[in-house]
């Protein structure tokens, strides 16, 4: 895994330097939208909902829409005004009961990993939130804006760690706008209903579970394939094309950096270096040639002459 930031865990006087990973990844099957006649893709054009016209990125701007429909158009010196930080602190506000906070209010899920001088006081907080049963309420500045978040610890294959997880806002939790009557429920319905909880009662295991979708989806795709139900388009055949094109763009860059140097770039396809002995080869043999013909003319003549 690569780290995608860097910082401290700060609480009282303690600061635990530590690097923050992606802890998920998804793997939901996406399709592209294509020609069925073809296979070609579907591509979108940016066209202004006004005058109709294409709209190219350069003239794209950030616009707010307000409730009755005006738009405010926002410049990048107007988004530079509003308030970010940049700060590489990750400030724990409080420790909290674990069953304080709502599942839903969680995000996005990062692992923390200690730097070598901050392991200790990193597995002094990992054993402290384990003992006290509670997670370290923090804030975190993330891409440029302050996110609330909580940390944790997760018990793995390969030890205990920590784990930030990203949490919303309480005004992005929406409520619902529905009442539920059930009636009145009977005292032998809400006996069977036990007894079926009961029945279906276990521990959890994530990995009893598979994604059935993906997996019925690379089989039908295998199938087509062998079937050989498959569009081939230029932009989905592979072949030694993508080495010429890698080769390409690798003599481009040679000619380049030649030219940087005012060096010529004639020979940047690599056959120049092989072309010019050959050509000198030949040079010589010719000359040789022409060198054996004159003697031989010159010997053939003096022959005649006696």
């Amino acid at each position: 895994m690569r780290a995608i930031w860097k910082g401290a865990v700060s609480f009282g006087l303690v600061s635990v330097p530590v690097k923050l990973y992606s802890a998920t990844e998804s793997h939901d099957v996406s399709f592209r939208q294509v020609h069925a006649k073809d296979g070609g893709r579907i591509k979108y054009q940016r066209v202004c909902s006004i005058d109709g016209e294409e709209v190219p990125y350069s003239d794209i701007a950030k616009g707010y829409e307000t409730e009755d429909g005006e738009m405010v158009i926002l410049s990048d010196a107007d988004l530079a005004e509003l308030p970010s930080t940049s700060s590489r602190e990750i400030a724990v506000e409080k420790f909290v009961p674990s069953d304080q906070i709502d599942p839903m209010l969680f995000e996005k899920s990062y692992y923390l990993e200690p730097e070598k001088s901050g392991a200790k006081p990193y597995a002094l907080l990992r054993q402290a939130l384990l003992d006290a049963d509670r997670m370290a309420v923090v804030t975190v500045a993330l891409r440029q804006r302050t996110s609330m978040a909580v940390l944790r610890v997760r018990s793995t294959d390969d030890g205990d760690v920590i784990v930030l997880q990203t949490m919303m806002w309480p005004d992005e939790v929406r409520t619902p706008d529905f009442s539920i009557d059930a009636g009145d429920i009977k005292t032998s319905e809400v006996k069977m209903a036990k007894m079926l909880v009961e029945t279906l009662a276990g521990d959890f295991d994530p990995t009893e579970f598979e994604d059935d979708y993906a997996g019925a989806v690379e089989s039908l795709v295998k199938t087509k394939i062998e079937g050989g139900e498959v569009k081939r388009t230029a932009t989905s055949t592979k072949s030694s094309g993508d080495v010429v094109d890698l080769l390409a763009a690798l003599q481009k860059s040679v000619a380049a950096a030649k030219s940087a140097r005012g060096e010529s770039s004639e020979d940047t396809s690599g056959t120049a270096d092989t072309e010019e002995p050959t050509k000198k080869a030949t040079a010589k043999k010719t000359a040789a040639k022409k060198t054996a013909k004159k003697a031989a003319t010159k010997k053939s003549t003096a022959k005649k002459a006696s």
